[in-house]
């Protein structure tokens, strides 16, 4: 028996302190573009979103996260913004982003919004001042401008890499490069520039003061970088330290000073503002910097995201994430899908990903995502079952759209309708790129987009999503969604300190443990069935009968 705990408000106030609400919080990231189509141009959109508010609200959580809705070409899904303090036009204005926060918050629904500051548009009216401008001048020290290599300056300053393929930098008229970590429409910011860093300063109040709650911070640890005089050879950079804090291009010490000066501006307002990180760092000990109290607050642990179904591998997570959050006076974040990743419900149906040779997920995916090839039960059971376990944690969950109406991927997308740049630049994002998460969500069982909008969809959905519609869950009590909606009304109600105790019973198939308050949880992660112990079942992920729990199953209960 082992207790594990991390600092934390006191456990009769943690929900209802203003400033502690995000600590715990079941958060729903919603894809603006693929959520709810207002006016028919096969675009989701604000008016959408706020259209589905009593969908939110029904649903349980405590917010939503909005992935980019700014004004963007759409280089890299909104990724590549243009103007960081106004809304895309296709997606709306902000008179009806002011219309959906209030909306929101009349929910009982909190706000949060993605910041991208590694990297602006091309498109971006600073940008274009810098192609204007002449060498060394400040309009180009807002960026990563240099001059080429070779007798002329016609290669690279270094033989550096992008992130979705293709070198990292890009060749302007005058002969000069700028660098890009990402695609060449996404040149990167230059954080040692006292303009930069005080125009995002001018963006979190802009967001702030419009009832923003919080903001989900992009590619929180490449912002600052190093870039000397003589440039390292991609192989030198490669074989960089990456857990010391000085590697040239990412989770440098510096970047920290940046976000302290956030912290400031979050302060400011009553209740103060928070952030949670995408920190895709080396070490716990280094993704906790971007949590500490006087920086963001919180930064994603995606070690979940990247288990397996089997329960060593939770236990060890779980007790090492809660740890971690003990240590730092933050607490942690479960995470099972985004619109990065492979659904979970698709992963769990595929072979294993550690421990064996290969990539099963993304073998599948380039496949096409054969139906025949994926347990498609399996793995929303599976889903189920991991997910009933998430909930139950301390900390905070953060839900992917669609994942609460048991969506697979969609993998068979043709090559003229795919959008994600990791696809047409050779990158390998689970396969063939992000878009097979990202397809409009299904709302209704039939018509030209299955309720998503009234002309179709930017993406195409398959026709198996007309058994998946959130209309057909509505009415069906075993479905994907009431079982969510079930467990985060539950876990309102039950939701007490942040530690939890596990229980050993030497089954090592069996994750049990007890929250506050007398709340047992047991996750069944091999195939047999097992005897539950003595108490009152709140919920399950599937049938209990007998009182035993089936294999690849969660329940909670109160003993």
């Amino acid at each position: 028996m082992s207790i594990i705990s991390s600092q934390t408000p006191d456990a009769d106030t943690w929900s209802t302190s203003a400033s502690n609400w995000w600590r715990q919080a079941a958060v729903y990231q919603i894809y603006p573009r693929s959520f709810a189509d207002s006016n028919g141009d096969g675009i989701g959109d604000l008016n959408g979103i706020t259209g589905k508010v009593p969908y939110l609200k029904s649903l349980g959580i405590d917010a939503v996260w909005l992935s980019p809705f700014y004004p963007s070409a759409l280089a890299d899904g909104g990724y590549d913004v243009d103007d960081y303090r106004d809304v895309d036009p296709r997606i709306g204005s902000l008179a009806d982003f002011d219309k959906m926060t209030a909306a929101l918050h009349a929910g009982g629904i909190k706000v949060i919004v993605d910041i991208v500051p590694n990297h602006s548009s091309n498109r971006h009216v600073w940008f274009q001042e810098a192609l204007a401008a002449p060498k060394g001048s400040p309009a180009r020290q807002r960026y990563h401008f240099r001059d080429g290599k070779g007798g002329k300056g016609e290669l690279p300053p270094s033989d550096w890499t992008a992130a979705f393929g293709g070198p990292a930098w890009t060749q302007v008229d005058d002969g000069q490069w700028y660098l890009h970590t990402f695609t060449p429409e996404q040149p990167d910011w230059n954080w040692d520039n006292p303009e930069v860093r005080e125009d995002f300063l001018k963006t979190l109040r802009f967001w702030a003061d419009r009832g923003v709650d919080g903001f989900r911070v992009d590619v929180a640890n490449l912002l600052v970088k190093d870039l000397r005089s003589e440039l390292p050879s991609r192989q030198e950079l490669d074989a960089m330290d990456r857990s010391s804090g000085t590697h040239p291009l990412m989770d440098r010490d510096e970047v920290h000073e940046i976000y302290a000066e956030w912290r400031k501006v979050f302060n400011e307002y009553d209740p103060p503002r928070f952030a949670v990180a995408e920190a895709w760092v080396e070490t716990a000990s280094r993704r906790a910097k971007y949590a500490s109290p006087e920086g963001l607050g919180q930064a994603f642990s995606f070690d979940l995201l990247m288990a397996d179904f089997n329960a060593s591998q939770f236990r060890a997570i779980i007790t090492d994430n809660l740890e971690q959050a003990r240590l730092t006076g933050s607490t942690t974040t479960w995470v099972f899908s985004n619109h990065d990743v492979t659904r979970h419900a698709t992963r769990y149906g595929l072979e294993p990903l550690n421990g064996r040779p290969g990539k099963p997920g993304v073998d599948w995916v380039k496949a096409g995502g054969p139906r025949q090839a994926l347990d498609v039960e399996g793995g929303i059971r599976r889903a189920k079952a991991a997910t009933l376990l998430m909930l139950a944690l301390p900390g905070s969950a953060y839900l992917y759209q669609g994942e609460e109406l048991g969506l697979h991927e969609v993998a068979d997308i043709p090559a003229d309708r795919r959008q994600d740049p990791s696809f047409f630049r050779g990158a390998e994002y689970d396969g063939l790129g992000r878009d097979g998460c990202r397809v409009p969500l299904p709302w209704e069982p039939s018509g030209p987009s299955f309720g998503f909008g009234a002309n179709g969809a930017h993406l195409p959905q398959p026709d198996w999503f007309a058994g998946y519609a959130a209309s057909t869950q509505e009415a069906d009590n075993a479905s994907t969604l009431n079982l969510y909606r079930k467990a985060l009304a539950l876990r309102h109600e039950l939701q007490g300190a942040e530690t939890l105790e596990w229980k050993d019973d030497g089954n090592e198939q069996v994750l049990e443990f007890v929250r506050p308050g007398g709340w047992h949880v047991v996750a069944n992660f091999g195939t047999a069935a097992i005897e539950l112990p003595e108490g009152k079942v709140l919920i399950s992920s599937a049938g209990i009968e007998s009182g035993k729990l089936p294999g690849e199953a969660t329940a909670w209960f109160r003993a």
